[in-house]
């Protein structure tokens, strides 16, 4: 059965028998981060490595704490991958070794593209409370992953209601609206929110693989329950799905083209080869000046950990 037929089908369980074909559900791991700062962690997975160029999800919070008790991660260096943190509750200071000074806020978008070397903070304000946040990585392409380093805030993303539905656009295109954020690969990313329970369809290309991950509530899809502990991958080749949101459900739809070639992920560092890894950790570990420095951050910077004997490659 080719896909056109999909959107042809009447019958709703014959939809959804097609649909469960492309459907894979698997758990979601919980981790520690900064001063006992729990979350989920999706990405990457035994079960889905990426998601397109998508290489990396955590989901923080939504957490309370008191002032002067929040996330406080040292200085930490990355490579071949561009980080994107996506706040919807509370606010984070982030500072790099390119001198950047830059407070996100809920509904803001930080992008900090690593290239061929950064490093950074994230560190939550003395008088901050909250905290609920996205944090995903991107990997660089072949052609720009040794780019230089960058920076960029985006304090305002599209919105596009529908069904009574808030699609916030990430990253991308999505209902022929595109967001700002600059990317180097075809990827979409969309926060999804509904006050009341209701029903909308998903236009999807059929070119990507996507992945569906819950930030608060429930909703299900063709007749996969999806909560705070598992997350949806579809295989490419849907043109839409249903989804089914119940009240105060808030989730995020990753997309993007299966990325080019297999990465190697491995602390904070994205390449190709163990090689370039390992040159990577000991000059962090000897302060070369690939990664800069911190001066203002008042603390140890993070240790690399111990190299491993063998690294899986991701795709």
């Amino acid at each position: 059965m080719s896909n056109s037929n999909y959107t042809e089908l009447s019958n709703s369980d014959d939809c959804d028998k097609y649909v469960k074909q492309f459907i894979q559900e698997f758990p979601l791991r919980s981790a520690e981060i900064g001063q006992g700062t729990l979350i989920k962690r999706a990405l990457p997975s035994r079960h889905k490595r990426m998601i397109g160029a998508w290489c990396f999800l955590d989901h923080a919070g939504p957490v309370n704490f008191p002032q002067g008790e929040g996330l406080d991660v040292g200085p930490h260096p990355h490579i071949g991958l561009q980080t994107f943190t996506w706040m919807i509750e509370g606010s984070i200071m982030h500072t790099d070794s390119l001198g950047t000074k830059q407070l996100i806020r809920p509904k803001q978008v930080n992008l900090m593209t690593a290239g061929y070397g950064i490093s950074h903070t994230e560190v939550a304000p003395d008088t901050e409370t909250h905290m609920h946040t996205a944090q995903l990585w991107i990997a660089l392409p072949d052609d720009q992953r040794n780019m230089a380093p960058r920076f960029d805030h985006y304090p305002d993303l599209p919105v596009v209601l529908l069904d009574g539905v808030e699609f916030t656009i990430l990253v991308g295109e999505f209902l022929n609206t595109t967001s700002p954020v600059l990317v180097h690969s075809e990827l979409l990313g969309v926060d999804i929110y509904s006050e009341t329970s209701t029903t909308t369809r998903l236009p999807l290309n059929p070119k990507f693989e996507y992945g569906l991950m819950m930030l608060e509530g429930t909703a299900t899809v063709h007749g996969h329950e999806l909560n705070d502990e598992n997350m949806l991958v579809l295989e490419p080749g849907l043109t839409e799905i249903q989804l089914d949101l119940h009240a105060g459900a808030r989730l995020l739809l990753l997309g993007g083209l299966p990325f080019e070639s297999p990465i190697l992920l491995w602390w904070n560092l994205v390449g190709r080869t163990q090689e370039e890894l390992s040159i990577a950790r000991e000059q962090w570990v000897n302060h070369d000046p690939r990664f800069g420095t911190i001066p203002d951050y008042d603390g140890p910077r993070l240790e690399a950990p111990t190299f491993p004997a063998k690294m899986r490659a991701s795709k």
